[in-house]
């Protein structure tokens, strides 16, 4: 949608005292709370949050993650009573990341493809206990590689058709598993029409494809490494399937053949260096569109929240309405529960 700036028209009446002849004062709808509430163009509801969690093997345990301060990795029972949380609070959907014992990792990521593995467990768990809420998980085999990265690695290579294969399996073991959304990240070519067929021949038609549009190859993504601990683990970088950040263009490009490939909603990361981005494909496609405001984000907000730099309780909600201004219909955030709770208080 296209905007034009506000034109003053001249007008024939006496000068103002201040020597203005003014038509148009914006500032007579920011006069009050009242009229403010009523103009407003974006607002934020509990309704747009989704809560990414992480979730680690053991019992009754929550560990901290250094890098993101607030944030824990949760054992399935205590995942569990996160959901339950979430529910109370009306937040429509978790997104569920594992850490996986590094005991279990290898270098084709065969973990994923374990029927028992500790996302269908936390999956399982979940939906028996919360049956309401949403389950949103990650399809990608970063987390379950001993190398780090989303795919196959064959003589620094990533394998893009033979990864492809094995995250159509994954995306069946977890729908299998209680998914209701499989949110491939891994950025493959291709990888969103094989899951569609995949999850299709295996009966589950209704179970919807969030996909990683825009994933760019970001520093900010640091502290999530930290937390599904492949930040030692990751050998080279990302840059040759994860999108190139001063590339606009391209992302209407892969989102392009995405929805051609059955997306049923497009996502956006990271979030606030790329709210062009979630604009961009907001206009050009109209599909339900999602932005992740990621670890390196929340990391340095919170860190300046704790610091005093900034004023948290008016500083989360302006970032989170900004990619509600910028065209999302929803955002994942770490921030997910501490906003629904001051929604809730009104």
């Amino acid at each position: 949608m296209a905007f034009s700036s506000p034109r003053i028209h001249p007008v024939a009446t006496p000068r103002a005292a201040s020597g203005l002849d003014l038509v148009q004062r914006p500032r007579r709808n920011r006069k009050s709370d009242w009229t403010r509430r009523l103009v407003r163009e974006a607002s934020l509801t509990v309704d747009d949050l989704i809560w990414p969690i992480f979730v680690m093997k053991g019992q009754a345990t929550r560990t901290p993650i250094a890098s993101m301060p607030g944030v824990e990795r949760l054992t399935v029972d205590e995942a569990v009573r996160a959901a339950e949380y979430a529910a109370r609070l009306k937040i429509p959907a978790l997104a569920l990341f594992p850490y996986i014992d590094p005991a279990l990792r290898d270098a084709e990521g065969s973990e994923a493809l374990n029927e028992n593995n500790l996302v269908c467990q936390a999956l399982r768990a979940i939906k028996a206990e919360v049956p309401e809420i949403g389950l949103i998980t990650d399809v990608a085999l970063d987390p379950f590689t001993s190398h780090g990265h989303d795919g196959l690695l064959e003589d620094g290579r990533i394998l893009n058709d033979e990864t492809v294969d094995i995250l159509v399996r994954q995306s069946v073991v977890q729908a299998e598993a209680g998914a209701d959304v499989i949110a491939p990240s891994d950025m493959m070519d291709g990888r969103v029409g094989a899951i569609r067929a995949g999850l299709d021949a295996a009966g589950f038609q209704d179970v919807q494809i969030m996909s990683y549009a825009a994933k760019y190859a970001s520093a900010f993504y640091g502290p999530f490494r930290d937390a599904i601990g492949t930040a030692k683990t990751l050998s080279g970088d990302k840059r040759t399937y994860q999108m190139d950040p001063g590339n606009g263009l391209e992302a209407l490009r892969e989102a392009a053949l995405d929805v051609e490939e059955g997306a049923d909603m497009l996502m956006v990361k990271p979030g606030l260096p790329y709210l062009d981005i979630v604009w961009r494909l907001k206009e050009a496609f109209g599909l339900p569109t999602f932005a992740y405001q990621v670890s390196g984000e929340y990391a340095m907000i919170e860190g300046a929240i704790r610091n005093g730099w900034v004023d948290g309780d008016r500083i989360v909600p302006e970032s989170l309405l900004a990619f509600k201004r910028a065209g999302a219909d929803g955002i994942l955030t770490y921030f997910a529960p501490r906003i629904a709770e001051r929604l809730a208080a009104g």
